[in-house]
């Protein structure tokens, strides 16, 4: 059933956002060239990697290094997911130099997320579970860590849902737990509903 959903829903917004994609893909392209898209390698269940699809919203040649030592020092430490107390996304660097103009908008507006339909159509991702991770993560995880690695990734998530701005990673790993063991269509659909408000309130996916 949840398959089902996810592909429904996945579709029918996909068929939805095509004519908002095709403008997004011609706004970068005309403000920062090609490409349009681009794939990162996250971890999908099981440990499988996965390219996980997204709009472009950084200059071309930007590397990810900044983000993968965030990343790592926000897991080694388990500190709150900002750097600074008046609250940023989760690995979101502040004043990211590496960002496009137009790339804030879309972060902001979680439209950068929307080719990630495209991996739950494919079986690669769902529209609901746990943060899909970098493999940088992996070394750093701890046993009870790689519990989340049991589902799909999810494009949103209990994780995104709660408190995220001051969570540290053993909570969101807990949060992951949390939705695997509740696992329902349900939850999913409750899930959903919660991500609209802080997507329509700017604060991305």
């Amino acid at each position: 059933m949840k398959r089902a959903f996810d592909l429904l829903v996945a579709l029918f917004v996909l068929l939805l956002a095509l004519p908002l994609m095709a403008l997004v893909g011609t706004a970068i392209w005309i403000t920062d060239g090609r490409p349009n898209f681009i794939r990162q390698k996250r971890i999908g269940i099981r440990g499988e990697t996965i390219d996980l699809l997204k709009f472009r919203t950084m200059r071309n040649g930007a590397t990810d290094h900044a983000h993968r030592q965030y990343v790592a020092r926000w897991i080694a430490q388990n500190g709150e997911a900002t750097q600074e107390a008046d609250g940023q996304r989760v690995f979101e660097l502040v004043d990211d130099p590496r960002v496009i103009k137009i790339g804030r908008l879309l972060r902001s507006t979680a439209i950068d997320e929307l080719p990630q339909l495209i991996n739950v159509l494919r079986g690669e991702m769902s529209l609901v579970g746990p943060r899909p991770a970098l493999p940088s993560e992996l070394d750093l995880y701890q046993d009870w860590h790689r519990r989340r690695l049991d589902a799909l990734p999810g494009i949103t998530g209990l994780w995104h849902v709660g408190d995220r701005n001051h969570m540290g990673f053993d909570d969101m790993v807990r949060l992951d737990l949390e939705y695997l063991n509740g696992l329902s269509l349900g939850s999913d659909v409750r899930i959903l509903i919660r991500t609209v408000p802080s997507v329509l309130g700017g604060e991305g996916l």
